[in-house]
């Protein structure tokens, strides 16, 4: 079983923590992504900084930026990550779009992330049907490859989801961007349940989940519940950002 595998193996609803890499630094990353995995969060999803981060919200963006001025590439998110990866186990999902990517080569990342302890891949911007030229050196390396759905996904989407999906699916709780407000997640943990069991696929819901309130609203039915945008804006207005990410992660943790 993989590490993605058995983040969804468990009774509770896993937690998936969004951290963009390079912000606040690059140095900083490795122990943000330790102390969200010790508060409580069993998947990371690892931003790659991009200067057109198109689905993101503000503060995502602003992350991005930051961390693009800060020096920020793929070859160092990439280093990131394996400082990382020797000091803790949790699932790493890196999440981003296909132009970074696309740079640097898609057979070139699949093997670097693997020789990293990347677990997957989620990009935005890349639908199943154009994503053969990443799947095929991902599935070499043993790379889960994470699709999207939204309320608006057709049957036939939601098939070429299942067709390339590898550990789960990510169901975006609203058409939009991140950090929005308002988003119907009570309807959309309960599509997620509708989905997980039509695909045979654990099934996740993120943007606009906040709170542990909110994570306790889509646990009631999800598989897993991503928080993005609350978290990278706690690094933000802190002066000790380990500690915002171990505080805000355990109160949300505690929403399951």
């Amino acid at each position: 079983m993989s590490r993605l595998d058995s983040a969804f193996g468990a009774e509770r609803t896993a937690l998936v923590i969004y951290l963009c890499a390079g912000d606040p630094s690059l140095e900083v990353t490795p122990d943000l992504i330790v102390a969200a995995a010790e508060a409580g969060a069993d998947v990371i999803e690892v931003g790659m900084p991009f200067s057109d981060p198109t689905a993101d919200g503000p503060t995502i963006q602003a992350a991005s930026e930051r961390a693009l001025a800060g020096g920020a590439t793929l070859t160092l998110v990439l280093g990131a990550v394996k400082a990382a990866r020797e000091r803790t186990q949790v699932p790493i999902v890196l999440f981003g779009y296909y132009n970074p990517i696309l740079h640097y080569g898609e057979a070139a990342l699949a093997k670097d992330a693997a020789d990293a302890g990347v677990d997957g891949l989620l990009v935005v911007d890349l639908p199943p049907e154009h994503a053969a030229p990443l799947l095929e050196p991902m599935r070499e390396h043993g790379l889960d490859f994470v699709p999207l759905l939204a309320p608006t996904s057709t049957p036939a989407r939601v098939a070429a989801a299942v067709s390339v999906a590898g550990s789960f699916i990510y169901y975006v709780s609203m058409t939009g961007v991140t950090g929005t407000a308002g988003a119907p997640l009570e309807l959309a943990s309960q599509r997620a349940a509708e989905l997980a069991a039509e695909t045979g696929k654990p099934v996740v819901v993120g943007f606009g989940v906040r709170t542990a309130e909110d994570v306790a609203t889509v646990a009631a039915h999800a598989d897993g519940v991503v928080v993005g945008s609350a978290v990278v804006r706690a690094i933000d207005g802190s002066s000790d950002p380990v500690a915002a990410v171990t505080s805000i992660v355990s109160e949300l943790a505690s929403g399951r």
